[in-house]
């Protein structure tokens, strides 16, 4: 794969290192029998960071680079990823000259998985994300490249630009942050681009209190060899819980994990009868009027 220069170095903080954690998830199922989805520009991107990765003093780092994912969050990422896909296609038909929003995109090659030859594509994330980004993909007229803080509220007007209805994506972002931003960006997101969808993940405000959150936070750090400051911040307790935070919230649907139609979540399956599994990493649909 071509890049713009070789990577000698990566300097991204825990935080924003889940996102590598994603993109490996895909790399490694595309190239499994019978993958779930398959993302060429995915293997790609894990093959030239693994480069670097491997030296890494970060444990995570050096297991991403060797591949050695849990076989359970592997699966459960790329699940996830499709449905979203599924999401955005689904929009695109309903609206060919439609703009979305991938917020807090990561690595994810998003883009180049549901392109139609229409859309206008926003890939929003953090200043050290995107430059990094930029290094394996290339910004056209229909898909850029926001180098903002999730919170800001300059890249509102930048999207303003591309005429809706408009599309927002969250895909495991939410959990990441502060219960009162993520209010606040949803509510300002109604205000801004009235009639639009948003798509996002969410946890289940349940397993934020103790002694779930201890759980948590130990499969986290432990299991998943993410970093100290790792955890899970915000959390509803069900699906229409967001229409209560404004008028106009309209909620949609809903999708579970657990209930996806794959050979490869095994013996998981048994847990979608139980509520507090089923219900504990979920995506929501709104519209917000």
């Amino acid at each position: 794969m071509e890049t713009e220069k070789i990577i000698d170095t990566i300097d991204i903080d825990e935080v924003e290192e889940t996102s590598f954690l994603t993109l490996f998830c895909h790399a490694i199922e595309s190239r499994s029998k019978d993958p779930i989805m398959y993302d060429k520009k995915a293997v790609a991107i894990a093959d030239e960071l693994s480069k670097v990765l491997t030296g890494s003093k970060k444990k995570i780092d050096r297991l991403l680079a060797a591949k050695k994912i849990n076989k359970m969050l592997v699966t459960h990422v790329v699940i996830r990823a499709k449905k979203y896909d599924e999401y955005a296609k689904e929009f695109l038909r309903q609206n060919p000259d439609g703009t979305i929003v991938n917020i807090g995109c990561g690595m994810d090659s998003r883009f180049s998985r549901i392109d139609d030859g229409n859309v206008r594509f926003f890939d929003l994330d953090l200043p050290e994300i995107i430059e990094l980004k930029k290094k394996f993909c290339k910004e056209t007229e229909r898909y850029r490249f926001v180098s903002s803080s999730v919170f800001g509220r300059e890249w509102m007007n930048l999207v303003k630009k591309e005429k809706g209805p408009y599309f927002f994506m969250a895909e495991g972002v939410f959990m990441y942050l502060d219960p009162v931003e993520v209010r606040s960006l949803v509510l300002h997101l109604q205000k801004n681009f009235p009639g639009s969808e948003l798509v996002c993940e969410v946890f289940n405000s349940a397993w934020l209190k103790r002694p779930w959150k201890g759980i948590v936070d130990f499969k986290l750090r432990k299991e998943l060899h993410l970093g100290k400051d790792i955890t899970f911040s915000f959390g509803i307790g069900d699906s229409n819980e967001m229409e209560g935070w404004n008028k106009g919230i309209e909620f949609l649907d809903d999708w579970f994990y657990l209930d996806a139609d794959e050979k490869k979540l095994g013996m998981l399956r048994i847990l979608r009868k139980i509520k507090l599994f089923r219900q504990s990493l979920w995506t929501v649909h709104y519209r917000l009027n």
